[in-house]
């Protein structure tokens, strides 16, 4: 039986270095209503408009229920055992691509099969928003790769 793992600190730290903490609501590049470190949908119930507000706390209370739903679709579509660092970057891919992407994707068949080498080449493509090479998705996704890729100490 593999374990069901969790965020480490250097997961939660890459998630918010590249998804940043906005107190006031804004357009992702996909259009979307997002507050918080990435946070869509609802905040107390309240769907996300334009002008919305948060606080700090309430912005870290958001990423902490976003990782629980993000480290669940990887704990229940991964098949193979991770170490920390696998996951950690898998939580942060999953957070940005969204579950249904991730679980239809060719990275999930690679890893599922075994083939982890294989599956840390996909993070290279996803580097795209609108149909453009994003610089920083460029950036994000060779950290990812890196960090999937470290040995835990």
């Amino acid at each position: 039986m593999i374990k069901k793992m969790k965020t480490s600190q250097k997961g939660i730290d890459l998630i918010k270095k590249y998804e940043g903490c906005k107190l006031t609501a804004y357009l992702c590049p996909a259009k979307i209503w997002t507050i918080g470190y990435g946070h869509t949908g609802t905040v107390a119930n309240e769907k996300i408009r334009q002008g919305m507000k948060i606080t700090s706390l309430m912005a870290e209370t958001l990423l902490e229920i976003d990782l629980q739903k993000f480290e669940y679709a990887i704990n229940s579509s991964v098949e193979v055992e991770l170490n920390q660092h696998q996951f950690d970057s898998l939580v942060s891919f999953v957070f940005n691509i969204g579950i249904g992407a991730f679980q239809k994707s060719t990275m999930l068949k690679l890893l599922n099969n075994g083939d982890l080498n294989l599956a840390s080449n996909q993070f290279d493509r996803w580097i795209y928003g609108g149909g453009k090479k994003l610089a920083g998705l460029i950036k994000r996704r060779a950290d990812e790769k890196k960090l999937f890729l470290s040995r835990v100490m």
